[in-house]
């Protein structure tokens, strides 16, 4: 089992039994922080110290208060440790059930498992955290119904979201592509666009470019 955990959870009764179901499972060093930016220092600290950590459990979302801080989520926790230790092994424990944001975790910041929290969440943390330990990939909680092979999940790409921030910006279709072709950004014609655009709208189940927008802001998108 890991020997070294870190905890980033900024709820104490959420961080009181994540800490429990790492003692039952005789993890002899754990470490709980309430900050990212925390999180980040203690990470390095350990590397320095040459006593590294071997896994990290992190929610998403962290309520903001007086203290300043420069990370101000789960997501950019995890995207600063890769940069200092890209082989920490790392669990996100969040609400978030939205399947594009879990598969960019997965796909983009190289996260080892994904649970979300909610009546069975503890015992589902502790097969992931013993499913992570045994190297399997890509572990979700059994809630999570999203096929990562899925050829129905469309492959959101930066091709996209570009798209996505011009429409939420008020840009009409041939200012996107004349956006486009002034980022040398392809395909830029209207057609293509436009054909993306309806794609999206299918995906999303948008009824029209209004509620696209609406959509891809709730997803975090835009």
């Amino acid at each position: 089992m890991f020997k070294k955990v870190l905890v980033a959870e900024d709820l104490d009764s959420i961080s009181i039994a994540v800490v429990q179901v790492l003692e039952e499972l005789q993890v002899p060093v754990i470490h709980h922080v309430k900050y990212c930016d925390e999180g980040l220092l203690k990470v390095k600290k350990a590397l320095a110290e040459k006593e590294p950590y071997d896994l990290m459990i992190t929610d998403l979302s962290f309520k903001s208060d007086h203290r300043k801080v420069t990370l101000n989520s789960g997501d950019e926790l995890v995207e600063a440790v890769n940069k200092v230790q890209p082989e920490l092994k790392k669990i996100v424990f969040s609400i978030e059930d939205k399947s594009y944001r879990i598969k960019t975790l997965f796909n983009e910041l190289g996260i080892n498992a994904y649970v979300t929290k909610g009546r069975n969440s503890i015992s589902e943390l502790r097969n992931a955290i013993e499913s992570t330990f045994n190297n399997e990939e890509k572990v979700l909680s059994s809630d999570l119904s999203f096929n990562f092979n899925d050829k129905a999940l469309i492959e959101i790409e930066s091709y996209d979201i570009s798209i996505l921030k011009l429409l939420s910006q008020g840009y009409i279709l041939e200012s996107i592509s004349r956006e486009f072709k002034d980022s040398s950004i392809t395909p830029n014609g209207t057609s293509s666009i436009e054909k993306r655009i309806n794609k999206l709208k299918i995906y999303f189940k948008a009824n029209n470019n209004v509620h696209l927008i609406a959509i891809a802001k709730d997803f975090g998108l835009v």
